[in-house]
């Protein structure tokens, strides 16, 4: 059994994918989660390749019995987490007078909601891990539409908003037990959400996962006393 251990959601292409695989080949001990079984067996036979040591749930984040289940199967497979990265999300864009309250309700519950849940059930394994060796790390995947609303996309910034003041908050509840929470905030990924720019915005000008990967690779490197609030990524010619 790996010594250390982390949790992906959203885990089987992207974002999550390339953060699973950086944590694998560090040592980490890995379950990853999506909502898609197909595509998340072939991620995680992926990893398995490359030597990693991944277990594979799939998991609907608008479910509270699957979030549960889920963090259920990766305690009885790996007995710890010190990382836990809330990465699964979606974004639906559309004007205001016409949002439709399923995919409403689908932004808020997937992007906000299952972000809190998971959090919620993953804390007591968290908080032993940072009482160990007080580097406990949750990453939770917001969006530089997390810093700055935007017209025709109203909902998926308002939940980043909130993903940003959810890790902040969890900051202030537990460092103090060795647990170190940070928000990435990036623009556009080039992965499948993105598709809808590509034409405007081409994949190879875009942030590309790894540098992701690489930014939670860092925030494991530094010290217990050192505590990184929120990441952002942009591309050049853009920013604050």
């Amino acid at each position: 059994m790996a010594e250390r251990a982390a949790l992906v959601t959203g885990g089987s292409s992207g974002i999550g994918l390339a953060i699973a695989r950086a944590l694998g080949e560090d040592g980490y001990g890995v379950t990853i989660s999506a909502r898609r079984p197909e595509k998340l067996e072939a991620a995680a036979e992926e990893l398995r390749s490359a030597g990693i040591d991944v277990e594979a749930v799939p998991a609907n984040m608008v479910d509270e019995g699957a979030i549960a289940e889920l963090v259920r199967r990766h305690r009885d497979r790996f007995g710890r987490l010190d990382v836990l990265v809330n990465n699964a999300g979606v974004g639906i864009g559309g004007p205001i007078a016409e949002q439709d309250t399923k995919r409403l309700d689908m932004q808020i519950g997937v992007n906000l909601r299952a972000v809190v849940l998971t959090t919620r059930e993953c804390l007591p394994m968290l908080v032993q891990a940072g009482a160990e060796h007080r580097k406990a790390l949750v990453v939770n995947t917001a969006s530089i539409a997390g810093k700055s609303g935007q017209g025709w996309l109203s909902v998926y910034p308002a939940t980043k908003f909130a993903v940003v003041g959810f890790t902040q908050a969890l900051h202030k509840e537990h460092s103090g037990d060795g647990i170190q929470a940070t928000a990435l905030c990036p623009g556009f990924v080039a992965t499948a959400m993105t598709d809808w720019v590509a034409e405007s915005v081409p994949k190879d000008e875009m942030i590309q996962p790894e540098d992701v990967a690489e930014a939670v690779r860092y925030l494991l490197r530094t010290s217990p006393a050192c505590i990184v609030p929120e990441l952002q990524f942009v591309r050049p010619g853009e920013g604050l």
